[in-house]
């Protein structure tokens, strides 16, 4: 099995664990360069917010200070998270899609809870 087949097998794990809870979704995207997050609802599977590092108001807060792409990955964590408090959610259900919880995803999770998101 490829490392691409192994992450796609557990992410589908996840997901269906997920479904379960009915709770809104935060997922997850990394690719070498940049680092995606949405939250999607649970009802119609429709995205509420989104942020990544390609957003034109992230790149403005992306300076010379930021040392690399887990500093990125920490003001991605915090837009979100206040989107979502624009939303009105609270509480969600963190999906790495199937990316371990290290490094990039870690940092974005922890600012997201710094924040003020559950999950």
């Amino acid at each position: 099995m490829s490392k691409l087949e192994k992450r796609l097998r557990r992410s589908r794990k996840t997901r269906s664990r997920i479904k379960t809870l009915e709770a809104y979704r935060l997922s997850v995207h990394r690719s070498s360069k940049h680092i995606y997050a949405q939250i999607t609802s649970p009802q119609d599977n429709t995205v509420v917010a989104a942020a990544s590092s390609l957003d034109p108001e992230i790149k403005k807060l992306i300076t010379d200070k930021t040392k690399g792409k887990v500093d990125v990955a920490r003001i991605v964590g915090e837009s979100i998270a206040e989107k979502a408090k624009t939303a009105k959610i609270d509480k969600v259900a963190f999906d790495r899609s199937g990316f371990l919880y290290h490094g990039r995803v870690k940092a974005l999770a922890e600012a997201a809870r710094e924040k003020g998101l559950n999950f």
